[in-house]
């Protein structure tokens, strides 16, 4: 993670570096009215689910997304943002519900999991700003997989005779990491709007194309996400 900070510092002082020394009678169109680079941070929450998954409220999975960012201007209108981001995905739903009667007792259970997985993300957005403070954007992410867990609580009803006795269990497993794949590519699209200079707030959905389970189809196990938060930019 080090190397990736370190790595997003240095190209971004080198275009720095090297904006600044442009000569000012360049005629190239797409310098023309460039703005400095800047540094930024930036932060949010996430909403996540599963691509196999209908999108709705027993889908999503709450987490946040935490990071540096480096905007670098192309044009007036455009300009490249990486970021090296701590993200975090997975899902929730009602995993199973089941009712098994024998004799007179009856057995209902229902559980409910939740998917965490956490990434550091390197997304690369386009952006292009079509009026002072506005911006869309759009780019692929690159990200690589640290760790998760599913955890979950089942709730268990049996009825005999009339009379119901509820108990309520939890649990939590570590995923299998050799059963995950590692590197994540997703492709990203958002807007954004700058409330000042230097804060501003940012929409994006990202929309993974590698399957998450090694050992399941591709279509059934890929990362879907929205975004929302706040950056600053120095």
């Amino acid at each position: 993670m080090k190397k990736l900070f370190l790595g997003l510092a240095l190209t971004a002082g080198t275009l720095a570096f090297a904006q600044e020394t442009q000569t000012v009678n360049s005629t190239s169109p797409l310098k023309k009215d460039a703005q400095p680079v800047r540094f930024g941070i930036k932060a949010g929450g996430n909403s996540a689910y599963l691509s196999q998954q209908s999108f709705g409220l027993n889908s999503q999975k709450l987490g946040f997304h935490a990071g540096v960012l480096v905007n670098i201007p192309l044009s007036k209108q455009f300009s490249l943002q990486p970021e090296v981001l701590y993200n975090q995905m997975g899902a929730r739903d009602v995993a199973y519900s089941t009712e098994v009667t024998n004799g007179n007792t009856t057995v209902k259970t229902k559980g409910q999991d939740k998917l965490t997985m956490n990434y550091i993300s390197v997304p690369v957005m386009v952006q292009m700003k079509p009026f002072d403070g506005f911006y869309i954007e759009a780019g692929p992410e690159f990200s690589y997989f640290l760790n998760g867990k599913t955890k979950g609580e089942a709730t268990v009803a049996s009825t005999t005779g009339g009379v119901t006795t509820t108990t309520t269990q939890s649990h939590s497993e570590d995923l299998e990491k050799d059963n995950i794949n590692k590197f994540n590519f997703g492709l990203g699209l958002g807007l954004g709007y700058d409330i000042t200079p230097n804060i501003g707030i940012n929409a994006r959905y990202v929309n993974s194309l590698t399957k998450i389970d090694k050992n399941t189809p591709a279509a059934d196990s890929n990362n879907r996400v929205f975004q929302l938060g706040l950056n600053y930019k120095f």
